[in-house]
């Protein structure tokens, strides 16, 4: 057994040839690749210093790409915000006692799973034009952050409802044994432990809410890659506009994966600290109850 796995036997020398090949090949393959892109936006010109030149103004930058990163981040925020909110208010919904509120969060959350994020856009932007409910200048704003709210939210809800049920029915009872009330049990002993568990596809989540502001391309929502649109069409240099596009776009989501998961340690590690006093708090009361 020694320098073997338990979940795979180890390669032997024809495996182990076998894959050193592959990986080699595969090298290769993807170099050959990156070779013919290269030569390709070489031969139109789209390395070319002048294509990359305007980036150094700071014109551009004021004009095109800083208000697309303004965008973009507003959008995002206040999307990812609401949607938290909304989507724990849903996940605890469902989960609830009470067949009304049960079967009303589940109706919300099933239909705007079920609803493409573009529709939603396009439909909120209409009915905002429409009623006026909105000055004409944030009207795409409006509806981005509606849409995104409603359908992240109602993704986030079964997140939550997928926590929950994934800790120990232990849980719930040893808290019923208690005395404790449901509420009491979701706000102090299962949503807790469900959050923490939970939190790296919550961070997943967040990522899609930032990346899917640029659907409101489509209802001319000012955010970065229809700036980057607009940069290319004013300086003839799309390619090197939309790449510069996307590493902002890389930058930004990988930041916001920086912070949640570092979030998420913090959180892991409070966590571990208050654990001790709980079970102390928890077994005090067991043993007043038996008392009494």
């Amino acid at each position: 057994m020694t320098g073997a796995s338990v979940l795979f036997d180890a390669p032997g020398p024809r495996a182990r040839v076998r894959n050193r090949i592959i990986s080699v090949t595969t090298v290769v393959a993807v170099l050959v690749v990156v070779w013919f892109v290269y030569r390709g936006l070489a031969a139109k010109g789209q390395l070319d210093a002048d294509k990359w030149t305007p980036f150094l103004t700071s014109n551009l930058w004021t004009t095109y790409v800083l208000p697309g990163i303004q965008g973009t981040l507003t959008a995002a925020a206040v999307s990812i915000v609401l949607a938290l909110i909304l989507g724990f208010v849903l996940g605890v919904g469902r989960l609830s006692t009470h067949t009304a509120i049960r079967w009303t969060s589940s109706v919300f959350v099933e239909f705007f799973r079920a609803v493409p994020v573009l529709i939603m856009m396009i439909f909120a932007f209409s009915f905002f034009a429409v009623y006026n409910l909105f000055p004409s200048r944030q009207l795409a704003l409006a509806a981005v952050i509606t849409a995104l709210t409603l359908y992240n939210g109602a993704v986030i809800a079964e997140i939550v409802r997928a926590g929950v049920h994934a800790l120990p029915r232990g849980q719930s009872e040893a808290a019923s044994a208690l005395g404790l009330s449901w509420g009491q049990t979701m706000r102090s002993i299962l949503l807790p432990q469900a959050i923490t568990s939970m939190l790296p596809v919550l961070i997943s989540q967040l990522v899609v809410v930032l990346k899917d502001t640029a659907i409101g391309y489509q209802i001319t929502f000012v955010e970065m890659v229809r700036q980057g649109t607009q940069v290319g069409s004013a300086y003839s240099n799309y390619i090197p506009a939309l790449m510069v596009i996307a590493l902002l776009m890389i930058s930004l989501n990988f930041t916001l994966s920086w912070f949640a998961t570092w979030l998420e340690r913090r959180l892991r590690q409070s966590r571990k600290g208050t654990e001790p006093e709980e079970v102390a708090a928890m077994e005090a009361a067991g043993d007043q109850s038996r008392g009494t």
